[in-house]
Parts: structure tokens; C-alpha cells; sequence
């Protein structure tokens, strides 16, 4: 909650594609961290290579985040969205 505003959060997987991997990752991260509503991003091991936490005002402010933004970024394969629900 930031100012009595009730905002829209989720936590975006995100996978890299391949090349010289790390490196790919490691820009990426540094990409995101740069998008107006981006909180926080982690490098993590598994299925997937960054989780973002993201916020928004709205749905729909929150998936052009999604979209425009954080897909537009060289080597960002996928994405999924967790919102944050309760």
C-alpha cells in the first residue's frame, strides 16, 4: 500500500536465452532494474533466470510493464506473472 493507493503486485519469471549466458542475464537484470514500477530483481537458479517484482495502479498499467518493457529487453525469452491476489 503507498499512500493509500492500493496497488496491483507480481512476481514475473522471466527466462534469458541462451549465448554467453551469465553475461545475458546479468544485462538483463540490470535493464530491468531501470523500469519505472520494477522493485526488485533476483537472480535465480532453476526453470527460470530473474524473478521481478513488480508494481502497478492498475492491470492494466502492470502488463504494459510486462509487455512493452520488460519483453522488449534483448534476450528475454518468456514470461510468467504471479499477481499477487490476497
Amino acid at each position: 500500500m503507498m499512500g493509500g493507493i492500493q496497488l496491483v503486485i507480481a512476481f514475473v519469471l522471466i527466462r534469458i536465452g541462451t549465448g554467453e549466458h551469465l553475461n545475458f542475464v546479468k544485462s538483463a537484470k540490470e535493464e530491468m532494474e531501470k523500469i519505472k514500477g520494477v522493485v526488485k530483481v533476483y537472480g535465480v537458479f532453476g526453470r527460470y533466470d530473474l524473478i521481478a517484482q513488480v508494481e502497478a495502479k492498475t492491470l492494466e498499467e502492470l502488463s504494459r510493464t510486462i509487455t512493452d518493457e520488460i519483453r522488449a529487453i534483448a534476450g528475454v525469452l518468456s514470461t510468467e506473472s504471479l499477481i499477487i491476489g490476497f
